[in-house]
This record gives structure tokens, C-alpha cells and sequence, in this order.
């Protein structure tokens, strides 16, 4: 089935939840959480202004599950109930300005080939708990985190995975799903970020990501990145959607709803994929470290495309900031 005739600024249903755009603000590392990983207020503050630039969608940063997890460095955490209050600012503060909001839930690291099958049973029920907290503090979903090689792209790559248990090959992704449905409501969103390529010999091949989506089909929608994330380079009309390809291949191949990250920069461009693929959402990280209003400029008619020049120097910034607007 084509579905032709999408543009960016077409209301969206996710599940039983009304975007007003098909624009997500994908998962980005901010590094303001406080050492013992709980929300601040310059974290609340990043979110609000981005809900209020006009996306139709944000997903938070990575978000550890677990109190032993690796650390990447200010990251936010949530492996108890002690987290609520934190996470419902932020959720209160996006959603006054008419924005639904998706905890990304993580490890950053772990064994994987070692673990018994009980305890991976055990994380798989932690990935659920984690939902239904996200539920509590008020988020409209979750997106499991499966991709840029944290630890469960690594545990969906045979690089990684030589396990002969019923966890073998990406059949933790299905077990999480079916663990977080069965600890939330009927409305709540659970979307997956995943990997279409390790992009290193011997890796998660575009064919061994198909058939790991194949697993999660009844997830209510798939974003396509890989480990080759934030390129440089990139330029509006020239090398635009670093992951079409792919998407537009599980967008084709299954009945999920497909989210294109990596590399947009232009609405012409974007506006030509909805209208010519499945793909149903585009999803910006680094064009809205730069412009969070971008969303509104191109809705009041300035089409110009994103700003962004693909430096990547925003990962070298205090709370992940663009230098051009730190010079300003």
C-alpha cells in the first residue's frame, strides 16, 4: 500500500495520541542530569523550549534503567520510584505546550553471552517496570533504545550475541515489548529506535535488522538510525537521509509505522519522502540543537532550510548547545 499526499505539518495518530506533525525531536544527549542522574532544570527547560519550537513529537535522551548501568556522562536515570517527581516536571512542562513526550529507555552497557537466561528474564521485566514508571510520572510513551551500539544493539548483533537460549539473535526485543505492554495501558506508546547496520564486518546486516523488526511488529512505530549517527557533511539538496534506504525498505516490507532519522535538513526534502515513500514521521536531532523553533519557522512559511552545518561541535558544549548561538 502507498500512502501518497503526507506532508510535515499533517496532524498524525501514534497509537490513540494526535501529533500535531509528523516531526519527532529524536532521543539526544544532553549530559545536564545531576551526579545521581535525576532531572534538572535546565533539562525541563531544553524540553519546554523544544515543545514550544512546534515538534509533534520528543523523545527524551537516553535514560538508564538500572542502578549498576554503565554512564556516559550526565545522563538521566530511572530505575526506581524515586525518579517520579523529577520526570513529571518535565512531562508537566512539555505538555503545556501541547507536545506528547517518550522516555527513551537504555542500558549503556553490559555482559551479554554470560548471563543465565533467568537473568536476562530479569532484565527484560526491568525494561517493563521501567515503562509503567514512565506511565506514572506522566509521559505518553517509551522508546526502546536499540541502536548506536549501547547494550542492546549489542545484544541484537551477532558481533556480540552467541547465545542458544531463547534469547538468541534479537529475540529480547519481542520479550521487552510484550514486558512493557503488560505493565501499562491500552493508550500508552512504545516505539524502538534501532540499528539498520553496525556498519563493522560481521554485524547487524539491513537483513538481520528486517528480520529484527520482524519480531516487534505489533510495536507502534520503528526509528531507523544506525551506528554511523551524526555524519558530517550533510547538506540540504545534496546528501540529505542517511538511513532512507533502509526505512524505506521496512517501511514497504512490514505494517509499522516507520520514523526517518539521520541527516534532514530541508522540508522540500523531507515533504518529498512522505509523499513518496511509507515512511510516516522524520525524526531531527542536530537541526534542532540549532534552531528548537525550526518546526514553527517552516509552519509560518520561512522554508530555508536548517541552519545546521553538520560540525558536530555541539557535543563538545555544556548541555549539548549549538556554538553558533553560544557566540551570539
Amino acid at each position: 500500500m502507498h500512502y501518497a499526499n503526507k506532508t510535515l505539518f499533517d496532524r498524525a495518530i501514534l497509537r490513540h495520541t494526535t501529533l500535531r506533525n509528523r516531526l519527532w525531536r529524536s532521543a539526544t544527549w544532553l549530559g545536564l542530569a545531576d551526579t545521581d542522574g535525576r532531572v534538572t532544570t535546565p533539562i525541563v527547560e531544553t524540553y519546554r523550549s523544544l515543545a514550544a519550537g512546534g515538534v509533534g513529537l520528543i523523545v527524551t535522551g537516553l535514560t538508564s534503567i538500572a542502578s549498576d548501568d554503565a554512564s556516559i556522562g550526565g545522563e538521566c536515570k530511572f530505575y526506581d520510584e524515586s525518579f517520579i517527581e523529577g520526570h513529571c516536571r518535565l512531562t508537566e512542562a512539555v505538555h503545556r505546550q501541547g507536545c506528547p513526550i517518550l522516555l527513551q529507555t537504555a542500558l549503556v552497557d553490559g555482559p551479554i553471552d554470560t548471563l543465565t537466561t533467568l537473568q536476562v528474564d530479569q532484565l527484560v521485566e526491568a525494561f517493563g517496570h521501567a515503562a509503567q514508571r514512565a506511565e506514572k510520572a506522566g509521559y505518553d510513551g517509551v522508546q526502546i533504545h536499540a541502536a548506536h551500539f549501547f547494550y542492546l544493539s549489542k545484544f541484537i548483533s551477532p558481533l556480540f550475541n552467541h547465545r542458544a537460549d531463547r534469547y538468541a539473535g534479537a529475540h529480547i526485543l519481542p520479550a521487552i515489548l510484550a514486558a512493557m505492554r503488560s505493565h501499562t495501558s491500552d493508550d500508552f506508546i512504545v516505539t524502538m529506535k534501532i540499528n539498520c547496520s553496525d556498519e563493522f564486518p560481521g554485524g547487524l546486516t539491513q537483513q538481520g535488522f528486517l528480520e529484527a523488526c520482524r519480531l516487534v511488529e505489533g510495536v507502534d512505530a520503528i526509528e531507523v538510525s544506525a551506528n554511523g549517527t551524526s555524519r558530517q557533511g550533510i547538506r540540504a539538496g545534496a546528501n540529505e537521509g542517511s538511513f532512507l534506504s533502509a526505512a524505506t525498505a521496512l517501511a514497504t516490507t512490514l505494517d509499522v509505522s516507520v520514523a526517518l532519522v539521520g541527516g534532514l535538513r530541508s522540508v522540500d526534502f523531507i515533504n518529498q519522502v512522505l509523499d513518496n515513500t511509507n515512511i510516516s514521521f522524520v525524526s531531527l536531532s542536530r537541526p534542532l540543537v540549532c534552531e528548537p523553533d525550526l518546526p514553527n519557522r517552516w509552519l509560518q512559511g520561512n522554508a530555508a532550510p536548517s541552519r545546521c552545518i553538520s560540525c558536530n561541535s555541539c557535543y563538545r558544549t555544556p548541555g549539548h548547545q549549538c556554538v553558533f548561538n553560544l557566540k551570539k
